[in-house]
């Protein structure tokens, strides 16, 4: 079986003071990250051609065909 390689661009996004916020207000943080991702983010990564691969709770893995895309 021969390995088929691919040049992509991977995104890193992590939420800056995730515990500090969930400690103060954890079910309000999350119904606003959970509406942040919905609403903006996701949105955002599909219009520039990429893809969630992996959600992290208070972060997430997105790749893109290119850089130009990214």
């Amino acid at each position: 079986m021969t390995a088929t390689r691919r040049l992509v661009a991977i995104l890193g996004a992590d939420v800056a003071g995730y515990s500090r916020l969930m400690g103060a207000d954890e079910e309000g943080t999350h119904e606003r990250l959970q509406a942040h991702l919905r609403e903006l983010v996701n949105p955002k990564i599909a219009e520039r051609r990429g893809r969630v691969v992996k959600n992290t709770g208070d972060g997430l893995l997105a790749e893109f065909p290119s850089v130009v895309d990214a």
